[in-house]
């Protein structure tokens, strides 16, 4: 069987549905389970509805309104008036209005989950809705009862003894009558709450269960040819990798390549199923294929931006060393409020640190920090790290740039740069 995962380009529009299903059809001898994103940019709109809502803004109701206007436009499109997928998608949308009918109570990081999930609860209804209409048998399937993990919202940690005996317990029957839809980044916890998998998590859904099925292979169906040594946005003259080890991949998706969820590839190299990464646009084009195998001549660096970083500089109130009790304070705060970091760099008097800019756990942690720490940082920056780069590709790169941070190693080197 195969694992395909649609992202929100794929079916940003009725015509992203329509070329989903064409891709669909040509694959209608094999058992198909397909994982699909939030449509379009659904699912940062409805992260602004749920910081509004949690501050208690008045643009929730023009937000939220917007939200629903996006995906009526689409099924409008698509399904003739009376169609039942009407009435799926207005009861989909109830489990925002009933959240939005109280003031807030619970955590943000709770109210997220439970709002951000209806973002691939519509899509997938849409989506399968879709591919019956076409002649195309499929049953859509609520993930929330597969992918089991714990109470930590916004980053499910994956149960994966439950997942998989609930996966293998139920899935391949249902295989064997029709094809899969279900949906990506999300999970359930034991309480029936909904998590999330970390934001761009719908690659990870596809690898759970290619892992749990021992699938064939997973395809992830992209807007670009495959995997690109850079972001064709920011660089010219891109190149793509035909071929990729694992090993090679996680380092990538580690250092902020977009192409694939960081925690994507370790399920599938243990089980060693190859990652296809193609383009919706040209179905029948090669792509890259990710696997033990793939060992590519690195003939131009891999260059990867992240944007919205955050360089904070630590240092003791009495100015002594900074040691490993410092350290090892400062780490414990972070892990708490799960503030991941990109780069570090440690002085005598200083520790640096390198990270997404995520304003509510930012400013929670200064509070945590000052008591004991003196704080600098700098905000509007970007980080640029090279895979396989040469000084004087660097050198270009950072030319008449204002640089904060600059970290080197054998194969990578790493510059904090102002925006």
């Amino acid at each position: 069987m195969l694992v395909f995962k649609f992202g929100g380009a794929s079916v940003k529009d009725a015509a992203g549905v329509t070329n989903l299903a064409k891709i669909v059809r040509s694959y209608a001898v094999e058992q198909l389970l397909i994982v699909v994103s939030a449509m379009g940019k659904t699912t940062n709109a409805l992260e602004e509805l749920a910081k509004a809502y949690y501050k208690g803004d008045e643009a929730v109701h023009s937000l939220y309104e917007n939200i629903k206007q996006y995906h009526y436009n689409i099924i409008h499109q698509l399904f003739d008036d009376g169609d039942a997928v009407f009435d799926d998608v207005a009861n989909t949308f109830v489990e925002i209005d009933w959240m939005l009918e109280d003031e807030p109570q619970d955590s943000y990081d709770f109210i997220y989950d439970q709002l951000v999930s209806v973002g691939e609860l519509l899509s997938t209804r849409i989506v399968n809705a879709y591919l019956n209409t076409q002649q195309v048998s499929s049953r859509w399937v609520d993930v929330r009862g597969y992918i089991h993990t714990d109470n930590t919202y916004r980053e499910g940690l994956v149960d994966w003894d439950k997942t998989c005996t609930a996966i293998q317990k139920d899935i391949p029957t249902m295989l064997s009558k029709s094809i899969i839809v279900t949906q990506g980044f999300l999970g359930g916890t034991s309480e029936n709450f909904t998590t999330t998998l970390g934001r761009e998590g719908s690659d990870y859904t596809a690898s759970i269960f290619a892992s749990c099925l021992q699938a064939k292979s997973v395809t992830t169906w992209k807007d670009v040819p495959g995997v690109l040594n850079a972001d064709p946005k920011y660089f010219a003259d891109t190149v793509k990798f035909d071929v990729l080890s694992y090993t090679e991949a996680i380092e990538m998706t580690y250092y902020g390549a977009t192409v694939i969820h960081p925690k994507t590839i370790k399920p599938l190299q243990n089980a060693g199923i190859p990652l296809l990464v193609k383009s919706f646009n040209d179905p029948e084009a090669l792509g890259t294929v990710i696997s033990t195998d793939g060992k590519p001549t690195f003939t131009k660096a891999v260059m990867i931006v992240k944007h919205n970083q955050v360089l904070l500089s630590v240092s003791a109130k009495d100015y002594s060393f900074i040691s490993e009790k410092h350290l090892s304070e400062v780490y414990q705060l972070l892990a708490s409020n799960k503030i991941k970091i990109n780069v570090v760099q440690t002085s005598a008097l200083s520790l640096s640190l390198c990270f997404d800019r995520d304003d509510e756990k930012f400013e929670r942690l200064l509070s945590l920090l000052k008591p004991n720490f003196n704080l600098k940082y700098n905000q509007q920056l970007y980080l640029l790290t090279l895979r396989h780069y040469t000084a004087d590709l660097l050198n270009q790169l950072i030319d008449g740039k204002d640089v904060l941070l600059e970290q080197i190693s054998r194969n990578t080197a790493q510059v904090v740069v102002a925006e």
